[in-house]
């Protein structure tokens, strides 16, 4: 029979026995990042931010979860620019700062030694005061090797190896701390990506290396990269010099592949398989060769990433709608005047935030443009610079853009695109088109973003957004998105009502062509957006309130929460 979750109709005396008992949790969330605030830096992007969101939305909903991640204690990077170039730098932040340090210690095998483990935890308090713990397990720990030290230093750091040395550390260190602290009845363990996916074999070594079936029933993944190039893969050379022997003797029965495939494990000894939008679990389908995998579109959490100004708003207009966003549907109520001065406020904070990074000072009355997320080369930053001479012809005197974006270390063709956005993009234009590029991008300043850009532009090459979130982000700001049509915005999508559509929905095979999606970029920009924001402010408020009606009252993670519980989990919802 279905666990069931009875929101605020729960006794408290049971609700304390769920927060403080390990043995009445029965989810178990392992995610290789997890954005939950700024001054935990253990996120890189969007998947570490979503993983965050929903803990948080797991938290307000009274799910009986736990977290499980790693310590970064150097961060991913912080970014900076020397002649133009991306520089990355160790974070600095002490973990004593923002976390507990547990008792609690474990040990894993990796090259034959014995690495100790630790965790720190967090209790992310939801809003009727139900926890949800995250543990961010560490190991730099005095008696280990220097080298298994720094496993637990930086996030998509090292080489290959290394990567092997962390996942190991995330999924059989993860699964036998989460038994050391007590928590003895998980039913449902929560791959976010495959990072995670050696815990299914822990699993198994736990149960006498017998019942695969079993395994399958506890497992859930989700996965978020529609190419196979995204995912991690390991020799067998590697694997046998680095785990344990008996283990990956148990993997080579499990996996009779040439190489040991991450997602390949969480999708075998997984019952529950999801992608993150409707195109990106249609995709994957057809890369897996799998017909039951199922979509749950991602969401955000509404209450983190709405800004002050519009949150003050929704409480005179939506009752509960922090812990219930599905009724930001009533923002049709809310005068379009009302929330065009309240998004003001937000984008005067954001132009504020620009004068005080760079010195360049952004008109207010100007139609904003923001663009800004991992600086992968497949989400195209720069197409907008692809005809500058027609880009000038359009918007000099009319747009302004901020961009913002870290690329990883390894990607010289990312880091190639920031720069030419950081120091080559202003001179090409001329100064009658700013365009300002802020430099370490993290969750406060996404925020400030999301919230205060009139206009979101989004053009990645089909179909290789698996889902998206920041526009969802600024669909809860009343913000419209112009964007292509991959990921979430296909199912978001309304024109000229949430936003605009750039080029059309391409083939199975996502058969891009920059040259056409420019094109339309162009000619939706001057002849319909441009003349929207101008002439007919009645029109871009109207539409500012459907972006928060349609889309910020769906795209959320109590949403998204509540499908995993009742698809994957086993959680029923009664009393919400």
């Amino acid at each position: 029979m279905a666990n069931m979750i009875y929101g605020n109709d729960i006794s408290r005396s049971l609700r304390y026995m769920m927060e403080q008992d390990p043995a009445f949790r029965t989810v178990a969330y392992f995610s290789m990042e997890v954005g939950i605030k700024q001054s935990i830096p253990t996120y890189a992007g969007g998947l570490g931010v979503l993983a965050g969101d929903i803990l948080k939305s797991a938290a307000d909903l009274g799910v009986p979860m736990a977290g499980v991640t790693l310590l970064y204690r150097k961060g991913y990077f912080r970014q900076t620019f020397s002649d133009c170039r991306q520089k990355e730098e160790p974070v600095d932040w002490n973990p004593a700062d923002e976390l507990t340090l547990l008792p609690n210690e474990v040990t894993v095998i990796i090259e034959g030694r014995e690495v100790k483990v630790r965790a720190w935890s967090l209790e992310i308090e939801g809003k009727d005061e139900f926890v949800v713990p995250v543990y961010f397990l560490d190991t730099d720990v005095e008696t280990n090797a220097p080298q298994d030290r720094q496993l637990s230093w930086y996030l998509y750091g090292g080489d290959i190896r290394y990567r092997l040395c962390q996942e190991i550390v995330l999924g059989s260190g993860g699964l036998r701390m989460l038994r050391d602290l007590g928590y003895a009845n998980i039913e449902k363990f929560h791959l976010n990506e495959g990072h995670a996916a050696f815990l299914l074999l822990e699993l198994l070594r736990e149960q006498g290396y017998e019942s695969y079936e079993r395994i399958r029933e506890q497992g859930v993944f989700t996965t978020h990269t529609p190419v196979s190039a995204g995912h991690d893969y390991f020799s067998w050379d590697l694997i046998n010099s680095t785990m344990n022997p008996s283990m990956a003797r148990r993997l080579r029965r499990m996996m009779p592949t040439d190489s040991v495939s991450m997602t390949d494990i969480a999708l075998r000894y997984s019952r529950y398989v999801n992608g993150v939008s409707k195109k990106h679990a249609e995709v994957s389908r057809g890369m897996y060769l799998r017909n039951d995998v199922d979509c749950i579109t991602n969401g955000i959490h509404t209450d983190t990433w709405v800004s002050p100004e519009m949150a003050d708003l929704f409480d005179r207009h939506i009752t509960g709608w922090r812990n219930a966003p599905e009724r930001l549907v009533y923002a049709m109520n809310i005068p379009p005047k009302d929330i065009w001065q309240a998004h003001q406020k937000a984008k005067r904070r954001l132009l504020d935030e620009v004068r005080g990074r760079t010195g360049r000072i952004l008109d207010p009355d100007r139609l904003t443009i923001g663009f800004a997320r991992r600086a992968a080369q497949y989400k195209r930053a720069d197409l907008i610079l692809k005809d500058v001479k027609r880009l000038v012809e359009i918007g000099s005197g009319k747009v302004q853009f901020v961009f913002s974006g870290k690329a990883h270390p390894q990607d010289e063709g990312g880091k190639a695109m920031v720069s030419r956005l950081l120091c080559e993009a202003q001179n090409m234009v001329g100064t009658d088109l700013p365009i300002v590029f802020l430099e370490d991008y993290g969750m406060e300043l996404g925020a400030l973003l999301v919230q205060g850009v009139d206009l979101w532009l989004n053009n990645p090459i089909r179909p290789m957004e698996a889902s998206g979130t920041s526009g969802m982000k600024c669909a809860a700001n009343g913000v419209p998105s112009f964007s292509v049509l991959d990921g979430w915005w296909i199912e978001g999508w309304v024109e000229g009502v949430t936003g605009w559509s750039i080029g059309a929905l391409s083939d199975e095979n996502g058969q891009d062509d920059p040259d056409s999606d420019a094109d339309d970029l162009y000619n939706k920009l001057e002849n319909v957006v441009i003349p929207a924001y101008y002439q007919n402010r009645e029109q871009w408020m109207f539409m500012m309130r459907y972006a928060i009606a349609l889309n910020g009252s769906y795209f959320n993670t109590h949403r998204v929460v509540r499908e995993y519980c009742e698809r994957a989990y086993g959680i029923s919802f009664r009393g919400l």
